[in-house]
């Protein structure tokens, strides 16, 4: 199997994974997140670390709107088209054609609410959705719009799926309230069922960022082959065979980001892979709980992708 077979494997409860699959993300500095230098620093950093797919980073941010100030302005939210991910595209089409041969090339997807909050501030979007739902929602809808131009380009060239990347449930957000239901999720899904669709390896991020969560009821039915969440679901501490149990697929992480790996010797990284696969579930892949610190040594992340490759069940 090469590296695109191994991780495909996870999904067939009838075929065997030769070994625990690895991947690690990261921001790269601001100079490679762009045009060649970016497509040439996303291989450097995948043939470095023998990590087992290619996932793009997405750096298009949205641009601020100080035009946004009141819930109706988010009539004027613009719906950015082609011109607007042409860069991203072109690195897209460019990872797709080095790489796809031998694994996976996922595309980084955030989500709808995330990206709201890129064009005013959190705390804004906050108090727009809190005093004026219907309208601030008109924003959202405009959005994903604008996302869904994106996700179709990227799989007309070639994706192999999204890294979905979600927020807007944690506790401190919109408790007893329907926002999340009317606001937040409806705009994650319709995303999300058109990658389930038409891609063939999606993975679910439920990013904790931004804070932690209860539990995670609102995202049991939202689509991803794999699914990577937090491991803290109120007061409880969830081992990884729980999540899978819980989502009913295979899961992808566990390791601190912010841990053992980031500041751990060679030896103390290996023991906690080990310990981390002593306790995963079958279908697993190794990874971390978010975005690994953009200074982090690659050396670091081969120990614990080598780590993972040469465990033995």
């Amino acid at each position: 199997m090469n590296k695109r077979e191994v991780v495909l494997s996870l999904l067939n409860p009838d075929t065997p994974t030769p070994y625990i699959p690895a991947a690690f993300f990261l921001h790269f500095d601001p100079r490679d997140h762009h045009g060649q230098a970016a497509i040439d620093k996303h291989l450097e950093f995948f043939k470095y670390t023998g990590m087992d797919l290619v996932k793009i980073q997405y750096e298009n941010v949205f641009p601020n709107r100080p035009e946004i100030i009141t819930p109706a302005d988010w009539e004027k939210m613009p719906c950015y088209g082609e011109e607007f991910y042409e860069d991203q595209w072109h690195i897209v089409e460019k990872l797709v054609s080095a790489a796809k041969k031998d694994a996976l090339v996922v595309m980084t997807l955030y989500s709808p609410f995330m990206c709201a909050e890129q064009s005013i501030s959190k705390e804004l979007l906050a108090q727009h959705l809190l005093e004026d739902r219907d309208k601030t929602k008109k924003g959202i809808e405009t959005i994903t719009e604008s996302l869904m131009i994106f996700v179709k380009g990227c799989i007309e060239r070639g994706i192999d799926g999204f890294y979905h990347s979600t927020q807007g449930g944690e506790t401190h957000r919109f408790e007893a309230s329907p926002i999340f239901d009317e606001c937040i999720k409806p705009y994650d899904l319709a995303l999300m069922d058109e990658i389930n669709i038409q891609c063939d390896f999606n993975i679910l991020h439920v990013c904790d960022y931004r804070g932690e969560y209860a539990d995670f009821t609102s995202y049991l039915d939202y689509p991803g082959h794999l699914v990577s969440t937090p491991l803290k679901w109120g007061e409880k501490n969830l081992k990884l065979k729980e999540v899978a149990e819980i989502f009913k697929r295979p899961v992808m992480g566990r390791l601190d980001r912010h841990g053992i790996i980031t500041k751990g010797s060679k030896n103390e990284i290996v023991a906690a892979v080990n310990a981390v696969c002593d306790e995963a579930p079958e279908k697993f892949m190794l990874g971390a709980d978010c975005t690994l610190p953009s200074d982090i040594d690659w050396e670091n992340v081969k120990t614990a992708i080598d780590a993972a490759h040469n465990y033995e069940r």
